[in-house]
């Protein structure tokens, strides 16, 4: 079990401790309190601290909880600062702008509170004088331009001239002090002294820094948890600085860091990802093939982070990122009938295609990161085919790895994807696709209605920004106000089914067929606005050469759709 030391202490005691050193290291993000959640601090405490705006109703028993510090001891003794970097650092500027108020006044009580804020933002000597370039809180966010100001501030007690939000907050604070001062001057120095003692901490001391980050993630679940792109922008910075190269780090860095935010918005951490799909391409190297992935973190730490350390890994990085972005933006150094391929995948079961396609770009990029056309076009063809089949087939993403894993290797070998050690076998794959449910729910029928309107080659090329559904052809709705259905189970069949713009189907969901044809083909309703019809191929074909979609219709097609994958399959050397 991990050692972890958990105290309670006020904020006197906490930071007036000899052994109090903190560090917030290079791989935090920098520091985000706006003048918004200074002021609350600010009106909080002083609630606490003067109820009632009465200074003699305040109960020097009373306590006022700041929340957990979560830390551990560094290499070089310091206490690095997981969790409440934010809260330490807003203190920090608080204690500095009381005592830039009360360090010159002479009254007794004005002197020992500027002491006790001495010996809490300063170390101390023997005889208990401040060093005042020794501060006892020191930050190193490597993407923070501003901490410096912040440390200037800490030191001089003047944010003149500055703009950093540290300056931002420390002057909102200067001035939440002059105008306290003028109200209560006979009670000056109660508000720091209170804050001082009564004001409490929990920090937690754990043994190691991952052990730290789990306490982190159990006991902030509305903060933002350091991610692991956030441990490996330390390792990076670490390396450029030493090799002199630290501002050209932080500034690829920021700009790596908005690209993916972009490319990856709904993924928890978009830079995590980005390193993700690296990963798969750094094991394909290493020839690992095994189905189990270690966490991200396990992998990058190996041999002392040597991968970040390598000087390629940034650049390529970077050029990973800016492939995805041009594949997600549908840039033209992609022709039409590879854009139609990338397309059909974004409508994939799962996201292992994300990998696969990673490692292929990254294997087979020339100097100019571009990759050749006709064997992109045999790759895409050939994934979609057996990521697919196999979601059918063998459904799940575990079961998947194992020949996509070992495909890797041959990628990064420079040999051809074939599968040819997983060949599927034609009739099992056939049965499986003729006894699938293919529900709304389930990924794999957006899937098949995507590959199936695009092996029109005439099928119009579509932006990724369209919003699809699936369209019940034979409208659920008739059924039960008809009956006219032999097995009820063919309104839910792939074969009546189809993808339609969002903004169509919303209008065409509940209408007959012979209703219907007038949405998909578009038409101009009685006050003269023209209303688009369907991209989607089939279906404004379907509207223009069938009076009705009869369950006759819906078995064809069900037939045509699966017969016609089962000869994709064939066609790309898939089945044995």
């Amino acid at each position: 079990m991990a050692n972890i030391i958990v105290d309670q202490k006020s904020v006197k005691e906490l930071f007036s401790a000899k052994k109090a050193d903190f560090l917030i290291p290079d791989y935090q993000r920098p520091y985000a309190w706006t003048k918004t959640e200074c002021l609350t601090l600010w009106d909080d405490l002083f609630e606490f601290s003067f109820p009632d705006d009465d200074c003699d109703a305040f109960d020097t028993n009373d306590e006022y909880f700041l929340g957990p510090i979560v830390t551990f001891k560094n290499e070089e003794g310091k206490q690095e600062i997981i969790d409440g970097q934010q809260r330490l650092t807003t203190l920090t500027l608080l204690l500095r702008a009381f005592y830039e108020k009360y360090g010159n006044m002479h009254s007794d009580k004005a002197h020992k509170t500027a002491v006790f804020i001495e010996q809490c933002l300063w170390k101390t000597d023997e005889f208990g004088d401040p060093d005042k370039e020794q501060l006892k809180i020191l930050s190193e966010v490597a993407t923070d331009a501003d901490r410096d100001e912040f440390m200037s501030i800490l030191k001089c007690g003047n944010a003149e001239g500055m703009n950093s939000r540290y300056a931002v907050n420390y002057r909102v604070f200067q001035e939440r002090i002059q105008e306290f001062q003028n109200h209560y001057p006979d009670y000056f120095s109660n508000f720091p002294i209170r804050i001082l003692q009564n004001c409490i901490l929990l920090p937690i001391e754990a043994e190691s820094q991952d052990t730290a980050l789990r306490i982190f993630s159990t006991l902030n679940d509305r903060g933002l948890p350091l991610s692991d792109a956030d441990i490996f922008k330390a390792q990076f910075y670490k390396y450029y600085k030493g090799n002199g190269k630290k501002d050209e780090f932080i500034e690829k860095w920021k700009n790596l860091e908005v690209l993916c935010n972009d490319l990856f918005p709904s993924s928890g951490s978009p830079m995590d990802e980005l390193f993700t799909r690296y990963m798969y391409f750094e094991r394909a190297k290493k020839g690992m093939k095994g189905s189990t992935t270690e966490a991200l973190r396990k992998f990058y730490e190996r041999d002392g982070y040597a991968i970040l350390k390598n000087p390629e890994t940034m650049p390529n990085l970077i050029e990973l990122a800016n492939f995805w972005k041009d594949v997600l933006n549908q840039n033209d150094r992609f022709s039409e009938k590879i854009l139609r391929r990338l397309f059909v995948l974004q409508y994939a079961p799962n996201g292992m295609w994300t990998y696969f396609l990673s490692v292929y770009f990254m294997a087979n990029k020339d100097d100019e990161c571009n990759l050749d056309e006709d064997k992109l076009y045999e790759f895409l063809n050939r994934i979609i085919g057996f990521i697919w089949a196999y979601a059918v087939w063998n459904p799940g993403v575990n079961a998947l790895r194992t020949p996509v894993y070992a495909e890797m290797l041959n990628i990064v070998n420079h040999k051809d994807v074939t599968f040819g050690d997983y060949k599927l076998d034609r009739n099992s794959v056939e049965t499986s696709f003729k006894n699938y449910a293919f529900t709304n729910q389930r990924a794999m029928t957006r899937s098949m209605l995507a590959w199936w309107a695009f092996t029109d080659d005439s099928q119009p090329f579509l932006s990724l920004e369209t919003v699809l559904e699936i369209e019940h052809i034979y409208a659920k709705n008739r059924y039960e106000n008809e009956g006219n259905l032999g097995d009820a189970k063919n309104v839910e069949s792939l074969g009546n089914k189809a993808l339609l713009e969002k903004r169509i189907n919303i209008r065409a969901s509940d209408y007959r067929y012979a209703d219907k044809t007038k949405y998909y083909l578009g038409y101009t309703n009685p006050k003269g606005q023209v209303k688009e019809g369907t991209n989607i191929k089939e279906l404004r074909d379907m509207a223009t050469n069938l009076a009705d979609f009869t369950e006759q219709e819906i078995i064809h097609r069900q037939d045509a759709i699966i017969d016609g994958f089962m000869a994709y399959l064939d066609a790309e050397g898939l089945l044995k």
